[in-house]
């Protein structure tokens, strides 16, 4: 039987500022966004979840301390699952970007894939960082179930690559707070999406 290994892939709860574009801005959740991921506790089974990464930003951390002690594992931080870094963009919302920064609100539309906010990351040098993380975590844990608390930007690049899309489809997909996501890695290099936005 060929080896599988499942990434339960959730991406953090609701968090301050959330109008904003927070990127590596280290927001903290809300007292809601905490409430979202011990709702999350029921679709997870202790018995197969062998262990949890997160990156290093305070909001997925704080999930991975909520849910730890239910999957009785300990988190680990992954610095290279933190989410797209914004520039100075960061702290702004998609409106006060579009009236402060117009020409370069245009060239990310003309070419989501390669755009890089000044003092930011483009989404292919965020795919850059992020993939190889998560092979490693696949590795790390073959033929285990595996819980990874990430950020939308984050999922939605390990999503695509799953099912071999472009990043140019990057908002084709949709990461509503602690929306979880189920991914089967087999051991013959196959990639199956489960679950999506779920």
């Amino acid at each position: 039987m060929i080896e599988r290994t499942r990434i339960h892939l959730i991406r953090h709860g609701e968090v301050e500022r959330s109008y904003c574009y927070n990127g590596h801005y280290d927001v903290r959740l809300t007292p809601r966004g905490e409430e979202m991921c011990h709702q999350l506790k029921p679709r997870l089974n202790p018995d197969r979840i062998s262990a949890i990464y997160t990156s290093d930003l305070q909001r997925t951390v704080r999930g991975g301390e909520i849910l730890g002690p239910y999957l009785g594992v300990a988190p680990v931080t992954v610095p290279a699952l933190r989410e797209l870094n914004c520039g100075v963009w960061e702290g702004l919302s998609a409106s006060q970007i579009q009236e402060q920064r117009p020409d370069e609100w245009a060239a990310r539309l003309a070419d989501l894939e390669n755009f890089c906010a000044p003092g930011g990351e483009s989404l292919g040098e965020l795919a850059g960082r992020v993939l190889p993380a998560l092979r490693e975590i696949v590795e790390r844990h073959r033929g285990e179930e595996v819980l990874v608390v990430a950020h939308g930007g984050v999922n939605r690049i390990i999503l695509l690559d799953a099912i071999k899309a472009p990043l140019g489809s990057f908002f084709s997909i949709d990461q509503q707070y602690c929306a979880m996501n189920i991914i089967d890695y087999w051991a013959d290099g196959n990639t199956v999406v489960q679950l999506v936005n779920g």
